[in-house]
């Protein structure tokens, strides 16, 4: 089998607008992998059209069965949310337990989609659960465990409340919406450095695919001494496709090191693989 990611390297993949070359590739496929409706504005068109020329291709919804977090109290209930009044958060892929409910999802489609290989495909599935799934899962209990302070201020927008919902932490997002082009108001900025100054926090978390300025604001107006990389999977960068890293490598050298240090359970220097801190301390 063939997989292509379709947002291209680099791109924030929720608020891309594709062309019509996109849909074509879809059409063409024999099976669309999905995170559901009303996420992704681009996927639910080229699935409508699917459904109104009735197209062949198999549409596999990874988020068929998942239980689905409410939008935390601070978010407008008209913004991105999912599900029935779309009050509920998208990103459950954030949680690895959640996780193995997606890879589920893929399985049956794929199953389906090539029944000669179901057994390749249900035993690679378990090993990724077992191998990826609940590892990732058990490091991220440890970090959280360890660290002394449950609280944790992001320069990005609000897409961990699962990691925050799993594993008992705060996750106070600079931008109170779902969409990573969400304006910052003065309010929160001012909220964040109220938490910034309460919680004595010297690092903290910025989106690798968002603008950096409300990061380099609040190191400006702060005591914050820098910002390091968080992603909830947005998109992928080139030497991330170059180095073949996926859901495991992106969550062991870019979110974990990040909450560790935020958190202070590491300084920067003991964080992730020899030089992370020199290349992502306020990186570019």
């Amino acid at each position: 089998m063939t997989v292509e990611n379709l947002v291209p390297t680099g791109l924030h993949g929720h608020g891309w607008e594709p062309n019509a070359s996109i849909t074509r590739r879809i059409v063409d496929a024999d099976a669309f992998v999905h995170v559901g409706e009303d996420f992704q504005p681009w996927a639910d068109r080229a699935i409508q059209t699917l459904k109104d020329d009735d197209v062949d291709t198999q549409l596999i919804n990874v988020r068929e069965g998942v239980e689905l977090v409410p939008l935390a109290e601070s978010l407008d209930r008209d913004e991105e949310g999912v599900g029935e009044g779309r009050g509920l958060d998208p990103h459950f892929w954030l949680d690895p337990r959640r996780a193995k409910t997606a890879v589920d999802n893929i399985t049956a489609g794929f199953v389906e989609l090539a029944p000669d290989h179901e057994d390749t495909f249900r035993a690679n599935a378990e090993a990724y659960k077992t191998d990826v799934l609940d590892r990732i899962d058990a490091d991220y209990a440890a970090i959280f465990e360890a660290a002394e302070r449950d609280v944790v201020q992001l320069a990005a927008h609000n897409a961990f409340q699962y990691i925050a919902d799993r594993y008992g932490v705060q996750m106070r997002p600079l931008v109170v919406n779902l969409a990573a082009s969400g304006d910052v108001k003065p309010s929160d900025i001012t909220e964040a450095k109220r938490v910034i100054d309460e919680n004595d926090i010297r690092y903290i978390g910025a989106g690798v695919f968002e603008t950096r300025r409300p990061a380099e604001q609040l190191i400006a107006e702060t005591d914050v001494e820098a910002y390091y990389p968080v992603t909830p999977y947005a998109g992928v960068r080139e030497d991330w496709v170059e180095n073949e890293w996926g859901y495991e490598e992106i969550a062991d050298n870019i979110n974990m090191p990040t909450f560790e240090v935020v958190l202070g359970t590491k300084s920067p220097d003991e964080a992730g693989y020899d030089g992370w801190n020199a290349e992502w301390r306020n990186f570019e």
